[in-house]
């Protein structure tokens, strides 16, 4: 038997190691209570950047999904997510898409299995809010994928603290 030589075999080792890597992404996304007269909850996506940026995944869209048309016809609203690439998303999308959040908070868990083809490295989590008679606001969470860490940041009315934590 030929044997490799070490650097191919330190190579190999790491492309089949870069799995063990691998982390869950967990996203807490605080939707405030608001003492308005007419409450209507916001509709709200999740999605990572580069720093650039340019967007990665949509990891969760909230939305009027029981009016599959009338609550698409919505999504517009959450303008940054639109433009940046939630105009060219199929909805309903498994594992993304589901029903507007009451007051609270609302973790958004992505296993490392989702994110497998995600190269190590910054990226930014941005959580955007719109609400109809309401606001619309985006809050944006540097992280960085690979290690485990975590990152916060808060919003001023339509949302509320958004915490990112990579696990292992």
């Amino acid at each position: 038997m030929r044997k490799l030589p070490l650097a191919l075999t330190a190579a190999a080792t790491a492309v089949v190691a870069t799995p063990a890597l691998a982390a869950d992404l967990n996203v807490t996304v605080q939707v405030p209570a608001l003492n308005v007269a007419a409450y209507h909850r916001p509709y709200v996506a999740v999605w990572i950047e580069r720093p650039n940026n340019t967007a990665v995944r949509t990891l969760a869209v909230w939305y009027e999904v029981s009016n599959v048309r009338e609550g698409k016809d919505w999504l517009k609203d959450i303008r940054t997510w639109w433009r940046r690439g939630g105009q060219n998303l199929t909805l309903p999308a498994d594992g993304v898409s589901s029903a507007t959040k009451a007051p609270g908070a609302h973790t958004v868990r992505v296993p490392a299995a989702r994110l497998r083809d995600l190269p190590a490295g910054d990226y930014v989590i941005v959580v955007e809010a719109a609400r109809e008679l309401g606001g619309r606001e985006a809050v944006r969470v540097p992280f960085r994928w690979g290690a485990p860490n975590t990152g916060r940041a808060a919003g001023t009315r339509e949302l509320g603290a958004v915490t990112v934590a990579v696990t292992r």
